[in-house]
């Protein structure tokens, strides 16, 4: 019983849970951005952007695989090519991109290959979708300078963006729908401990 309870509190979602194809995300409102991350459990990435001024909405998703209408039961087995992702949509005449791309950075471990924290698999691995030259340029810089201030290789890639396909309604804003749910999941998964480790009091910044 209690090994069931610690596995329930270290996974993230319930892949027995939603069955029905997903939705394509809607285009942005005109004079809005999209700025696409993949980062392990899409639970732990919206707060971060979410408490950003100029932020519009963060969305849960999966991205980055050839299928058509993913669902989260499929891609948490990972009988897909998706990421698990976000979707932020911000006023870039509020907050840029960079600043986007720094908040991603101190929310992953970029030097994890087979996943993130104790999410192992390709659908929990890191990664920059880009949909825009200038934002392929940045995005490949910020990869540079935090190579150098690790001094170690990130394997995080800068990949072209595709259709984004929203999660299921239960994952958006999971941290404020199921607290302590969340909360037991990030610390049973180790992902606060490594953030510090990685990133000292920059950590989820």
């Amino acid at each position: 019983m209690r090994l069931l309870l610690l596995l329930v509190l270290t996974a993230c979602g319930d892949a027995s849970v939603a069955a029905a194809p997903s939705k394509a995300a809607a285009p942005a409102a005109e004079g809005l951005a999209v700025a696409v991350f993949a980062g392990g459990c899409f639970w732990c990435m919206e707060a971060p952007f979410e408490k950003l001024a100029g932020v519009v909405s963060v969305e849960s998703g999966y991205t980055g695989g050839p299928e058509i209408g993913p669902t989260y039961h499929a891609v948490a087995r990972g009988a897909t090519g998706h990421f698990e992702a976000i979707r932020v949509v911000f006023r870039p005449d509020e907050v840029g991109y960079s600043k986007l791309l720094s908040v991603f950075w101190h929310n992953v471990d970029p030097t994890q290959a087979n996943g993130q924290f104790c999410d192992k698999g390709d659908q929990y691995r890191t990664a920059i979708f880009v949909s825009t030259p200038g934002e392929k340029t940045l995005a490949e810089s910020s990869k540079k300078m935090i190579e150098g201030a690790l001094e170690r290789p990130v394997v995080t890639p800068v990949l072209d963006a595709s259709t984004f396909w929203l999660a299921e309604d239960y994952h958006q804003d999971f941290y404020k729908k199921n607290p302590t749910r969340y909360y037991s999941y990030r610390s049973g998964c180790g992902r606060d401990k490594r953030l510090e480790q990685l990133w000292g009091n920059l950590a989820g910044s």
